[in-house]
């Protein structure tokens, strides 16, 4: 910014132009997104919606504890708060890789304990347990066209593993970075899932995985609402 002064005080100021921050720029590409993912829904409906498979993983422990939320009790005005000792996480945990459709869990795969998922393990995870999922629990839907959706955190974006999706012809919905109210698993099936196991105590490794076994809150129905409050929140409208 440069500033003129005059005999009498007043002052001319012209402004510098300069490209916007990264943080800006990174907003822009997240609201475009959004749009273009809620046009496209608007004009395909179910047809766009029913064939997006998206999937991440996430660590799932042998004691979660409850949110102030959820071990709130009811009390009297005159009443003092309850307290309670803030306990940590288990040491005991399992990445569980999950990957879901509008109808569901497809593939719920726990990786063994001390298995290092880089992008050759991602990959033959998409080839041996996702595809073969895929083909027994969701007929057609290969042949349909599968619209599919990660983040794009390393092992998803490398090169082994977008080779495999292009040769399954998967088209590979955009994700712009740092954006997980636009990953379904991050804004929708993780705190669900994970609100359903927190406060039980899991003893061994398959005490977790079978325990993960019973939550299916994994749809895919709430996203177009998401899509559209987010987008009217980048607008700087209110309405959801």
């Amino acid at each position: 910014m440069h500033v003129l002064l005059d005999v009498r005080g007043n002052r001319t100021v012209t402004v510098d132009f300069k490209a916007l921050p990264a943080r800006a720029r990174m907003s822009l590409r997240q609201a475009n997104s959004l749009r273009n993912f809620l046009r496209r829904f608007q004009i395909e409906q179910n047809d766009f919606l029913g064939r997006i498979i998206t999937g991440d993983e996430t660590w799932v422990y042998s004691w979660d504890p409850e949110t102030k939320r959820q071990s709130a009790e009811w009390r009297g005005f005159d009443e003092p708060r309850p307290e309670k000792v803030r306990r940590k996480q288990g040491a005991l945990k399992v990445m569980h890789m999950i990957f879901f459709d509008m109808n569901g869990v497809i593939l719920r795969w726990p990786v063994p304990i001390g298995t290092t998922i880089n992008a050759q393990y991602y990959k033959k995870v998409l080839q041996d347990k996702l595809r073969p999922a895929i083909r027994k629990k969701r007929p057609g839907l290969l042949e349909s066209g599968i619209l599919f959706h990660h983040d794009n955190a390393p092992v998803h974006t490398a090169r082994a593993v977008t080779d495999v999706l292009a040769g399954y012809k998967w088209e590979l919905l955009e994700h712009p970075r740092y954006s997980p109210d636009l990953a379904p698993c991050d804004f929708h099936l993780f705190p669900k899932m994970k609100e359903h196991l927190r406060g039980q105590r899991f003893e061994t490794e398959e005490d977790i995985v079978q325990a993960t076994k019973f939550v299916n809150t994994a749809r895919l129905g709430p996203a177009p609402m998401t899509w559209q409050c987010e987008t009217v929140e980048e607008d700087g409208r209110k309405g959801c």
